[in-house]
């Protein structure tokens, strides 16, 4: 694969792009930080001689005009690339986002509307050379309305649904969108929280991603317990989930 990395400088985005770049895939990284993007690059192209040098653009959810160049930088680079991955996305607590209205409005925009523009971008793109792969992570998060996550899994949600629905849409044509809804994973944007039950690392995730690209799903829960998790979740009545703290 030729493949476009947005947040693969951190967290599951770091461990997807070392796992496709040990493996012989072309990988372009798009991230906000130059001095990331440029380390993070570097130390792929050092773990791994025998494949082209990594290459790299800046690109941030909070700016959408941006999202066309960055795209075009990694065209120029791969050749055409055929696959973009997509692990970048904002995350604050309830109680911080319950506090400050712009934080919410900043962070519904990054994971939702944004997130959706830059797919866009993509999809376009990808449709007109035939297909290709989209993979998104999504959240276990935006399956039900809870009360620790109300206002963050309201985004993830729709963005689940805008992903089924492009796999609905755009299969027949070659494109085939995969979802990706992890629980709560140890990375930088999770430090300080106390870890729940089935709590996953970056480089588990990552291999399920690339797991479920190869057999072109559309959709997958990781750690994999968590599908069984959130089938019970769904299916508690609402006086249930007005008394619990999940």
């Amino acid at each position: 694969m030729k493949v476009v990395i947005l947040g693969g400088t951190s967290g599951i985005g770091r461990s997807v792009a070392q796992r496709m770049a040990a493996r012989g895939d072309a990988v372009f990284l798009l991230g906000r930080s130059n001095a990331e993007l440029e380390r993070s690059a570097a130390d792929l192209t050092a773990r791994h001689p025998m494949q082209a040098t990594a290459g790299w653009a800046l690109c941030d959810l909070e700016a959408p005009a941006g999202f066309a160049g960055a795209l075009d930088a990694a065209d120029q680079a791969l050749g055409q690339f055929d696959a973009v991955i997509v692990t970048a996305a904002m995350f604050a607590t309830q109680e911080a986002l319950e506090a400050d209205v712009e934080l919410t409005r900043r962070l519904a925009t990054v994971n939702y509307a944004n997130t959706v523009t830059f797919c866009e971008h993509a999809r376009t793109r990808l449709l007109a050379r035939g297909g290709g792969w989209l993979t998104v992570v999504s959240s276990v998060a935006g399956d039900r309305g809870r009360k620790p996550v109300g206002i963050y899994g309201s985004g993830k949600a729709g963005l689940s649904t805008y992903l089924e629905a492009l796999d609905h849409k755009y299969r027949a044509s070659g494109l085939w969108v995969l979802c990706v809804k992890p629980g709560f994973v140890k990375t930088a944007m999770t430090a300080g929280l106390k870890p729940p039950p089935f709590a996953g690392e970056p480089d588990g995730v990552a291999r399920d991603i690339v797991h479920a690209m190869d057999r072109k799903r559309p959709l997958i829960y990781t750690p994999g317990i968590w599908r069984l998790v959130m089938m019970v979740i769904k299916h508690l009545p609402r006086f249930v989930m007005r008394k619990i703290g999940f």
